[in-house]
């Protein structure tokens, strides 16, 4: 399994546009194939920032995804509306059964 995790702090006046834009995304990205979950939340120690945490079957739908026109313009349209770089990071997760 592939897990993502990102996130972007939004000026407050962009706000309700990249809450907008991003919850338009998960909703568009839980329906493609091999998508796991897909969630984004508010931060509650920052409230302008929204982090994201999914899980993909494989490499190969998470390359998918990002592949899709929409994903290229999601990221697109946060750039000018963010109040500092976006992040992501991406892991390789085995799942371990209780320890």
């Amino acid at each position: 399994m592939i897990v993502v995790t990102g996130s972007v702090t939004a000026r407050p006046e962009t706000f309700d546009e990249v809450r907008r834009l991003s919850l338009e995304h998960v909703a568009r990205s839980r329906a493609e194939p091999g998508c796991i979950s897909h969630a984004v939340h508010v931060d509650c120690e920052n409230p302008l920032r929204f982090v994201f945490f999914e899980q993909w079957a494989d490499r190969a739908a998470l390359a998918t995804h990002f592949a899709v026109p929409a994903s290229r313009n999601f990221v697109r349209a946060l750039q000018p509306l963010a109040a500092a770089a976006t992040s992501m990071e991406i892991y390789d997760a085995t799942k371990v059964d209780k320890l």
